[in-house]
């Protein structure tokens, strides 16, 4: 790969991720404070993730895969999520706002996949390649969180009081827009010709569900369900909890998390090759729980080191059973099915998982509002620890793992 093309699908790798981590980390404090929205209403947003994660595979293997070239369809769905970011940026009612961000979701979610058949098709051996590309992916999510907190400071109290979170979506529309004209100068990336019939199954991954006739994919495919039940907790609660208990620049110290999943993400191999699969996921299992009872426990001031600790579990929490996760899927699957079965993980987790997650979210929160409107985060975050202890032990003593899994790369 020449320079000028990696320096290309660097920036387009960096745009991508600025744009989610400008305005995505941030929503539940919006929600709540612009557009004074319930618990339950800020769950029904949430979920436009999960929604576009389902339709995805079909704009993509139904439109981008066998008609058009992927950079130019990336550039045309941005540019569109331009438009829709800013009118995310003029809304000041949460039934036309949700109506914008399931529209944007819907066609940004698809762009996830865009990035990387773009990057991929100029790739010779993209397990050596692909990580030096996409880790300015996670690059441009850490400067979004930085620049929120550090430069505009747009989550300090008196701001976010005065609403001036609503500029995190102009942000995020002025790099859709930047990315959505750059992307037609990125490499010709043509559409896979084939002649062969189109089938739902194939694109969704069903094809993958003879691999539930093993019980110990059956035991993973299912924690892998509930698990994203506790991570949808932290997506919707944890920077307006973070807001409300007075930490400094909420947004910058989130961008821990990334920095401590790009780090853990190098250890997955020593776990793998050390431990195997059942140590490593259920490390992470424990993560979680470990996590949220850092954040029933901890406040903004003396003890706001253990939020810190909380933030900084992240790389833990998602690698170590997400990433894992992906391996042993593709060791499980073999050839025939390795496609099928990454979607199929892909549509439980962020689809099916985390609509589940985020509807639980937003009925614990309400539930737990006091009187006052205050909420009672202690409970809000014990709730998520038992439940991802629950997925530890059902885990645990379920899943028999015979052999290790042997495809273990250095990097994802």
């Amino acid at each position: 790969m020449n320079s000028t093309i990696r320096i290309k699908l660097s920036i387009m790798m960096f745009l991508e991720f600025f744009i989610w981590g400008a305005w995505f980390v941030t929503l539940g404090t919006f929600l709540g404070n612009n557009l004074k929205a319930s618990g339950s209403e800020t769950a029904a947003i949430f979920s436009t993730q999960s929604w576009g994660a389902i339709i995805a595979p079909f704009i993509v293997g139904l439109i981008a895969d066998r008609y058009f070239n992927a950079e130019k369809i990336l550039g045309i769905l941005h540019l569109i999520g331009a438009f829709l970011m800013y009118q995310m940026y003029q809304s000041e009612e949460v039934g036309l706002f949700y109506t914008y961000v399931l529209s944007y979701m819907i066609l940004y979610m698809p762009t996830l996949a865009l990035v990387n058949s773009v990057s991929f098709n100029q790739m010779k051996d993209p397990e050596k390649e692909f990580a030096s590309i996409r880790v300015w992916g996670t690059i441009g999510w850490i400067l979004a969180g930085l620049a929120i907190s550090f430069v505009f400071h747009w989550d300090a109290a008196a701001a976010v009081s005065e609403g001036l979170l609503k500029n995190t979506f102009l942000l995020a529309g002025i790099a859709a827009f930047i990315l959505g004209i750059f992307s037609f100068s990125l490499p010709k990336t043509p559409p896979k010709v084939s002649d062969e019939k189109i089938k739902i199954g194939d694109i969704i991954g069903l094809d993958a569900l003879k691999l539930l006739k093993d019980k110990n994919f059956a035991i993973f495919f299912l924690s892998s369900i509930l698990i994203c039940i506790p991570l949808a907790f932290y997506y919707q609660n944890a920077h307006p909890f973070l807001t409300e208990v007075g930490v400094s620049n909420p947004t910058g110290k989130m961008a821990i998390g990334q920095i401590s999943e790009a780090l853990f993400l190098l250890l997955i191999p020593v776990f793998f090759t050390r431990f195997g699969f059942k140590k490593t996921i259920l490390v992470g299992m424990l993560a979680w729980a470990i996590r949220y009872v850092l954040f029933a426990y901890g406040n903004g001031d003396d003890l706001s080191f253990m939020l810190i600790i909380g933030i900084a579990l992240h790389g833990i929490c998602y690698d170590f059973f997400f990433v894992s996760g992906q391996i042993y899927t593709n060791s499980k699957a073999g050839e025939k099915y390795r496609s099928a079965a990454q979607g199929l993980i892909t549509l439980a987790t962020y689809g099916v998982g985390m609509l589940i997650g985020f509807a639980v979210a937003g009925w614990i929160t309400d539930n737990y509002k006091m009187v006052d409107g205050a909420i009672d985060w202690q409970m809000v975050w014990i709730i998520p620890a038992g439940i991802a202890f629950a997925v530890f032990l059902l885990f645990a003593l379920l899943f028999n793992e015979k052999n290790k899994v042997k495809e273990i790369p250095s990097a994802i």
